[in-house]
C-alpha cells in the first residue's frame, strides 16, 4: 500500500452516468481489513472533497493492490487526476432511510422527513437501489398534497433557487411522453419578441430521443452558468438554456432515472418534478403543455383531469400562476424526433417556410398565446391573434436569431451520413401511431448523443397509403445504428397502424 494506507487513482474511462462506482482488488489488504464486499458503500476522501461510491471488486492483476479504479462520475466528484492518493473507509450510515422505512411500512412523510431523505439523495448517499426504495416507497401507496407540497418544497431547497426582479417570469414545460413537440424555442422566441421574460431552462433528454436542451444545442451554446444566463435575459429578454449547469432541483434527474428504469410515473412525484424545477427557475407565471393519448405519457381524460388539479394546487401553494393546456398525444408533433431534426422544425416555423409543419406551429401558437394571457400580455381571447402576428411578420425569428447570438453563437444542426426510408407493406388508412415504438426507433438510430440521428415522419393519422408509401425515414450517423433501428423496425411493423 502507499503510505498512510491510501490508493493511488487509475482513471478507467468507464461510464457509469451519475452512479460513483470504485473498483478494488478482492485480495487488496484494505478490503481484507475492512472486510469490504461487493456492493459496499464506501466513502472515498481526496483532501477535503468526498464521494460516497459503490464498490466493485477485480480478481486479476487489472489492478495493483494499491490502486483504486474510478469511474468517469467518481473522478469527476473527487477532482483528482491519474495517479493521485485517495483514502477509502466504510460509509457512515444513512440515517434518512429508517424514514423512508417507515414510507413503505405506510406511514406518511412530514415535512423534516423529506427535508432529510432529498439532500442525502443529491448528496449520493443514496445507491441506487436506495433511491429505487423511496421511489417505490411514494408510488405504492400516493403521496397525499401536503407530502406532495413536502416533496417539492425539500427538491427546491436540494438546489439553487433563481430569484428575479421582475414581477412575471413567464415559463412554460410539457409533461412530455409526445416525440417530436419541440415548441419551446417558439414559445420563447415569441413572448420574448412581444416584451416578457423568460429565462427558459429545459432539461437533456434521459430516456427519450431528444430534450429541448439537445434540441436548442444543435441551433446554440446551452451550458450557461448563472452569470452568463442573467447576462443574456438582461440582453435579450429571453434564453433556452441547460438547467443542469444552474443545479435547479437537481434531485429531480436522480429520481427520473429511476422512475423510467421502473416504469413509474406517480402523479404526486410528477407533480414535484415539474413545479419544483420551475419554482427553482423563478417562474411566477406558467403555462404547461399536457398531451393526452394512449400512447403519452397521460394517458386519459380522468389522468389529465386528476394531474392537473393536484399540479393546481401545489403551484397555488408556492404563489404560481398556472395554466395547463390539454392537447392530442395520439401522435408525434412536427416531423422530426431527434435533436438535429426537431431543430429543423422548429427553424422552418419561425422562418415561415411554406412546407413547416403546421401543427407544430399551431400547438407552439396555443400555448404561447395561453402564457401571453396569462401574463396579462394579451386581453383574454386575443393570444393567438397577437402571438400568430408577431410569429407571422418575422420578430419571432428575428428575436430567436439574438437569443442564439447572445447564448454564443447560433449554429447550423448536423445531418445524419446514413438515411433510409420505411415503406408501407399494404396499402389502407393509418388510424394508429405508436409513441412510444416510434421513440425507441429513434434512440436505436442513435438519439439524442448522434445529434443528426432520429425519425423523420412523412405521415400523419388519417393518411391513406399505398404499398410502398413513404412512412419515415431513418437518419444515423453510423451503420450500426441504422441496422440496429431497421431490425427493430422489421420486428414492430404494427406501430404504424395501417388498416
Amino acid at each position: 500500500m502507499t503510505p498512510e494506507h491510501g490508493l493511488r487513482t487509475r482513471l478507467l474511462g468507464i461510464d457509469t452516468h451519475a452512479e460513483t462506482v470504485v473498483f478494488l482488488r478482492k485480495d487488496c489488504s484494505l478490503c481484507r481489513s475492512e472486510g469490504f464486499t461487493s456492493h459496499n458503500r464506501i466513502l472515498l476522501s481526496a483532501g477535503d472533497r468526498h464521494a460516497i461510491a459503490t464498490l466493485y471488486q477485480v480478481e486479476s492483476e487489472f489492478l495493483g493492490c494499491d490502486e483504486a479504479g474510478l469511474s468517469d462520475a467518481t473522478g469527476r466528484a473527487l477532482g483528482v487526476k491519474e495517479g493521485d492518493v485517495i483514502t477509502a473507509r466504510h460509509a457512515p450510515p444513512v440515517e434518512s432511510l429508517g424514514l423512508v422505512r417507515s414510507r413503505i411500512y405506510g406511514h406518511a412523510l412530514d415535512e423534516q422527513a423529506f427535508g432529510r431523505i432529498i439532500p442525502d439523495i443529491v448528496a449520493g448517499r443514496y445507491s441506487a437501489i436506495e433511491v429505487t426504495s423511496f421511489i417505490t416507497a411514494c408510488a405504492a401507496k400516493p403521496l397525499t398534497g401536503d407530502e406532495v407540497r413536502f416533496l417539492t418544497r425539500a427538491m427546491v431547497d436540494a438546489g439553487n433557487r433563481l430569484r428575479w426582479d421582475q414581477p412575471v417570469i413567464a415559463d412554460k414545460h410539457s409533461v412530455g411522453g409526445l416525440p417530436g413537440n419541440r415548441t419551446t424555442p417558439i414559445v420563447v422566441a415569441i413572448c420574448a419578441a412581444l416584451g416578457l421574460v423568460m429565462p427558459k431552462t429545459s432539461s437533456r433528454a434521459i430516456t427519450s430521443p431528444a430534450g429541448t436542451a439537445d434540441t436548442m444545442e444543435t441551433l446554440a451554446p446551452v451550458a450557461l452558468d448563472e452569470l452568463a444566463l442573467r447576462a443574456v435575459i438582461k440582453q435579450e429578454g429571453g434564453c433556452i438554456a441547460w438547467g443542469g449547469a444552474m443545479r435547479l432541483s437537481p434531485a429531480d434527474d436522480i429520481l427520473i432515472r429511476i422512475e423510467h428504469a421502473l416504469d413509474i410515473d406517480s402523479e404526486g412525484q410528477m407533480i414535484a418534478s415539474i413545479l419544483s424545477k420551475k419554482i427553482a427557475a423563478g417562474a411566477t407565471h406558467l403555462v404547461i403543455d399536457m398531451p393526452v393519448g394512449p400512447t403519452a405519457k397521460v394517458r386519459s381524460i380522468e389522468a389529465a383531469a386528476s394531474l392537473t388539479a393536484g399540479l393546481a394546487v401545489v403551484a397555488d401553494a408556492f404563489g404560481i400562476h398556472i395554466k395547463v393546456m390539454q392537447g392530442d398525444g395520439s401522435q408525434p408533433i412536427g416531423r422530426g424526433i431527434g435533436p438535429a431534426l426537431e431543430a429543423r422544425d422548429v427553424l422552418a416555423v419561425l422562418k415561415g417556410q411554406p412546407d413547416a409543419p403546421q401543427d407544430l406551429r399551431a400547438r407552439a401558437l396555443a400555448l404561447a398565446s395561453g402564457l401571453l394571457e396569462l401574463c396579462g400580455k394579451a386581453d383574454p381571447g386575443q393570444g393567438t391573434t397577437l402571438a400568430s402576428v408577431t410569429l407571422d411578420d418575422g420578430r419571432a425569428w428575428s428575436k430567436f436569431q439574438h437569443i442564439c447570438a447572445a447564448q454564443g453563437g447560433m449554429r447550423i444542426p448536423p445531418q445524419a451520413r446514413h438515411t433510409k426510408i420505411l415503406a408501407a407493406g399494404h396499402g389502407g388508412v393509418l388510424e394508429a401511431l405508436d409513441n412510444r415504438r416510434i421513440a425507441r426507433l429513434a434512440k436505436l438510430a442513435g438519439a439524442p448523443y448522434a445529434k443528426a440521428a432520429g425519425v423523420e415522419l412523412h405521415v400523419r393519422l388519417g393518411d391513406r397509403v399505398s404499398t410502398g408509401t413513404p412512412l419515415c425515414t431513418l437518419h444515423a450517423e453510423a451503420e450500426g445504428e441504422l441496422a440496429y433501428a431497421l431490425s427493430y423496425a422489421e420486428a414492430n411493423p404494427d406501430m404504424f397502424g395501417i388498416t
